[in-house]
């Protein structure tokens, strides 16, 4: 199980990095991602703090804990500055926090995440067939969620970025220890989507081109 967006206490989440790797390890996960919501304001604080974190981790536990952060609710003309900032500080994994139908985010904001090469855009709401080619030529992923707040364009999502062959992640977006899921509960969350066994391991196997690409 991969997991390539979480949040820890340094943004909104309950835990801190520690916790949530260490809760991630015990579902049986074999890398987990700290993303924690940023924007000007905090993104010099946050990056350091989860690279260390991650860096001390990996030294002694199994799971792979990957720093990352989630770029979230900033001017989109700004988007690709800040995407090239957050690499240059170390974030492994560079999430955009896409145009969700249950929060009031600026039009425009998916396609400049897609543009800046974000790895993945996050809830991506109801995204354009546009963007979606998009998407693939600039081989960025789009975000499948088991947040409940985000989920509803999910199969919309799934059947779009099937048909025009771009790449498609499971990820939980957690905030809380409940949200975490376990591969049991992977598969049937897809299954419940109409997730073909066929688009499953493709899905699944996106997570795993992610981590060698990075």
């Amino acid at each position: 199980m991969i997991d390539l967006h979480t949040h820890s206490l340094l943004s909104d989440g309950v835990l801190l990095p520690s916790e949530l790797v260490r809760r991630a390890e015990d579902k049986g996960y074999e890398a987990i991602a700290i993303t924690d919501h940023v924007d000007f304001s905090n993104i010099d604080f946050v990056i350091p703090r989860i690279v260390k974190t991650c860096g001390i981790l990996n030294r002694y536990w199994k799971i792979k804990a990957i720093p990352g952060v989630e770029i979230t609710h900033v001017p989109p003309e700004s988007i690709r500055g800040l995407v090239k900032y957050a690499r240059k500080k170390k974030a492994k994994i560079i999430v955009g926090h896409g145009e969700t139908i249950s929060e009031p985010v600026l039009k425009g904001t998916n396609r400049a995440f897609i543009k800046a090469g974000v790895d993945i855009l996050a809830h991506p709401g109801m995204i354009s067939e546009d963007d979606i080619e998009l998407a693939k030529t600039k081989n960025v992923y789009l975000e499948i969620t088991t947040r409940k707040s985000h989920s509803k364009p999910n199969k919309r999502l799934i059947r779009l970025a099937l048909k025009k062959k771009a790449g498609l992640v499971l990820n939980t977006d957690a905030h809380a220890p409940d949200d975490l899921i376990d591969s049991k509960k992977r598969k049937s969350f897809l299954a419940s989507l109409g997730v073909t066994a066929t688009a499953l391991d493709s899905i699944i196997g996106n997570s795993y081109a992610i981590l060698r690409r990075i």
